[in-house]
C-alpha cells in the first residue's frame, strides 16, 4: 500500500525550489552524463552498440544491487511441464517462417520449466500486489535451451533499456523511508508518456491476476523468425491460457491477502497435485521485416501492442505444466533465464529493451547464482544438447563442459584436437544496417496516448471504475505538480479518463489541461517530423548516401 510523506505540500515545494540547484549526474568514473534517456544506436531504429559505457556501468551495477535475492521478480513459484508444436503457424507450415526445430517437429514433447512471479516486491511479498506478473519459460530443446522471458501483459513501461534502473528505483520503496510511495511512481511516469499505456493496464483489474493459471503470458519484446532461406519476419510471442483469464479488484485482493499472502503459489501447486494440469496455447503475431511507416507506432516499441485485428494471434503449439518442483530452492530459486538464450531460427530484433535485457539478464544470473549457473540441473540443456565448451574454472565449477575432447586443449582453433565449429547454415540471415551513431528520440509517438485511450474505452464499465478509483486514490497522495501533469496526460488519452480521475482525486481539471507540453516532447497524439537526436537536433543526411546518389550508385 502506498503511504504519503508527512507535510507533503511543504515537501513538494522544497523539492521544486531546489530544481535549479541540483548537482549534475555523472558515471562512477566521474564523467558528466549529458544523456540519460537513450542508448547509442546506429540510426533511430538500428542496433545498440557495445561501447555504450554509461549504460553498461549502469545496468551491471543495477544487476548487483541485491544479494542473493533477485532485484526484480523475487517473489515467485515454478513448475515443470512440456511443450508440443503443431508444426504450423496458423494454417501455414511453420517452416515457411522459421527453421527452429522446436516449432516445426510434431509429436515431440520438449521439456519446459516455467517460473511465475511478481516484479517489484521482495521474496516474501504478497501475491495480491498490483504489479505485472513475470512469465518466464525455459524450453530445453534438442538444439539447446530457448528462454522466453516475459510478463502477463503484452507491453512494458519504457522502450529504452537505459531507463530500466531508473524505472525500478522509482517503483521500489523509497531508499530513505523504505516505503512504496505513489509520488515516486507518478513522478517518473509523468515525465515518461510512453508509460501511459502500461499504467492504464496495471492500474485496472488486469494489474492483479487472480492466480498464475488464469493469466496470459507474453514475450513483450519483438523478435524475428528466420527460415531456411535466410528470410526473416518480425514476431511477438504469446501464451493464451486454456483456463481463461480472471483478474481481481482491489477489494477482492485485500480480502485474499488478509488470509494468504501466497495464494497464487498455493493455487498452482494444488492444481498440479490433484491432476488439474494448466495449459496454454502458444501463439505468434507476425509482420514483414521492415519499419512499417504506415503504422502510428514502431513495431520495435515494446510499450505498444500490435492490434490483433491487423496482426492476429496465430496458434503454434501448446504447453502443459504437470509436475511440481521437488525442491523450491534448487529449482525455482536457482532457475536462471535470459532473453539472449535463443535457438537457430529465432533471432533478435533491434528492439532497444530487448538488446538491453539480453546483456542484463544473463549478467544478473552470473552474479546472483554464479559464473557456472548453467551447470545446475535446472538450467543445463537436455542431454541431446549437452554443452561442449572451452569455458573453464570459476566459482563453484564442478565438471568440465564437453564429451571426449582432448583435455589438454581448451582453445579453438587447433590442428591437434579439441572442439571445432559447427557447420554454418546454408543461407544465413544478414540484416542491412546503416545510420548515424547517436542517441535518438522515438519519432512515432502518436500512440503514446492513443493506445492508452483506446484501452480505456474498451474496458468494461467495472474495469473503468476500478482504474479511475485506483489512479485517483494514488494521486491524492502526490504533490500538486505531479497531480496536474498526470491528469493532463490522462485527459489527452481520453477526456473522460482525465475528467473522472481529476474528480476522484479532487484536482482542478481546468488548471491541469492548461499545462503546456513536456519540454522536448511532441504534443500529445502527435509524432516527431523526422528522426531526432535527444539533443533536439534533427538527424542530418548521410554524406555517404549523398555521394552514392550523386555518382548514380545503387
Amino acid at each position: 500500500m502506498f503511504l504519503m510523506p508527512r507535510h507533503l505540500p511543504q515537501f513538494a515545494a522544497e523539492r521544486i525550489a531546489m530544481n535549479q540547484e541540483r548537482p549534475t549526474l555523472t558515471t562512477r568514473q566521474g564523467h558528466p552524463v549529458s544523456d540519460n534517456q537513450s542508448l547509442r544506436s546506429v540510426g533511430e531504429r538500428g542496433p545498440a552498440t557495445l561501447e555504450n559505457y554509461h549504460f553498461i556501468e549502469k545496468i551491471t551495477h543495477f544487476d548487483r544491487e541485491r544479494i542473493p535475492e533477485r532485484v526484480v521478480h523475487a517473489r515467485g513459484t515454478g513448475a515443470h511441464g512440456w511443450f508440443e508444436a503443431y508444426g504450423k503457424i496458423g494454417d501455414e507450415p511453420a517452416a515457411k517462417y522459421t527453421r527452429a526445430r522446436v516449432l516445426n517437429e510434431t509429436g515431440v514433447r520438449t521439456p519446459v520449466f516455467v517460473r511465475f512471479s511478481t516484479v517489484i516486491g521482495g521474496k516474501e511479498s504478497p501475491e495480491t500486489a498490483r504489479d505485472p506478473r513475470g512469465f518466464a519459460v525455459k524450453l530445453k530443446t534438442v538444439e539447446g535451451n530457448w528462454d522466453l522471458v516475459g510478463n502477463n501483459l503484452k507491453i512494458f513501461f519504457i522502450r529504452d533499456a537505459i531507463k530500466f534502473p531508473d524505472m525500478i528505483h522509482a517503483f521500489k520503496p523509497d531508499p530513505a523511508t523504505n516505503r512504496q510511495e505513489p509520488w515516486r511512481f507518478y513522478d517518473f511516469v509523468s515525465q515518461t508518456p510512453e508509460a501511459l499505456n502500461m499504467v492504464t493496464w496495471v492500474k485496472s483489474p488486469w494489474g492483479i491476476p487472480a492466480n498464475y493459471r488464469e493469466m496470459e503470458g507474453s514475450g513483450v519484446n519483438t523478435y524475428k523468425l528466420v527460415n531456411d532461406q535466410g528470410i526473416a519476419h518480425l514476431v511477438k510471442f504469446h501464451w493464451v491460457p486454456k483456463q481463461g483469464v480472471r483478474n481481481l479488484t482491489s477489494a477482492q485482493a485485500a480480502e485474499i491477502q488478509a488470509q494468504d499472502v501466497g495464494h497464487a503459489t498455493r493455487d498452482l501447486y494444488d492444481a498440479i497435485e490433484r491432476g488439474d494440469f494448466p495449459e496454454w496455447e502458444f501463439c505468434v503475431q507476425l509482420m514483414s521485416d521492415d519499419d512499417h511507416p504506415e503504422l502510428d507506432f514502431d513495431p520495435l516499441d515494446d510499450t505498444k501492442r500490435w492490434p490483433e485485428d491487423k496482426f492476429p494471434l496465430l496458434p503454434v503449439g501448446r504447453m502443459v505444466l504437470d509436475r511440481n518442483p521437488d525442491n523450491v530452492f534448487a529449482e525455482t530459486e536457482q532457475a536462471a533465464f535470459g532473453t539472449g538464450v535463443l535457438v537457430d531460427g529465432i533471432d533478435f530484433s533491434d528492439d532497444k529493451m530487448l538488446q538491453g535485457r539480453t546483456l542484463s539478464y544473463s549478467d544478473t544470473q552470473r552474479y546472483r547464482v554464479g559464473p557456472n549457473y548453467l551447470q545446475l540441473p535446472i538450467n543445463a540443456p537436455q542431454e541431446k544438447a549437452r554443452p561442449k565448451t572451452n569455458q573453464r574454472d570459476g566459482q563453484m565449477d564442478f565438471h568440465i563442459d564437453g564429451g571426449g575432447e582432448d583435455r589438454h586443449i581448451n582453445y579453438e582453433p587447433s590442428m591437434l584436437g579439441g572442439l571445432r565449429e559447427a557447420p554454418k547454415p546454408p543461407k544465413e540471415y544478414h540484416q542491412w544496417v546503416e545510420g548515424h551513431l547517436g542517441r535518438y528520440q522515438t519519432t512515432r509517438t502518436t500512440d503514446d496516448y492513443q493506445q492508452a485511450g483506446e484501452r480505456y474505452r474498451t474496458f468494461e464499465d467495472w474495469e473503468r471504475d476500478e482504474l479511475v478509483t485506483n489512479i485517483g486514490g494514488d494521486l491524492k497522495q502526490c504533490p500538486e505538480p505531479i497531480q496536474l501533469r498526470m491528469v493532463w496526460h490522462l485527459w489527452h488519452c481520453d477526456e473522460d479518463y482525465g475528467r473522472r480521475v481529476a474528480k476522484v482525486a479532487g484536482i482542478d481539471l481546468e488548471r491541469a489541461i492548461s499545462l503546456t507540453p513536456l519540454p522536448g516532447k511532441p504534443k500529445p497524439n502527435q509524432a516527431r517530423s523526422a528522426s531526432t537526436y535527444t539533443s533536439g537536433r534533427k538527424e542530418e543526411t548521410s554524406p555517404y548516401r549523398d555521394a552514392r546518389e550523386t555518382s548514380g550508385a545503387k
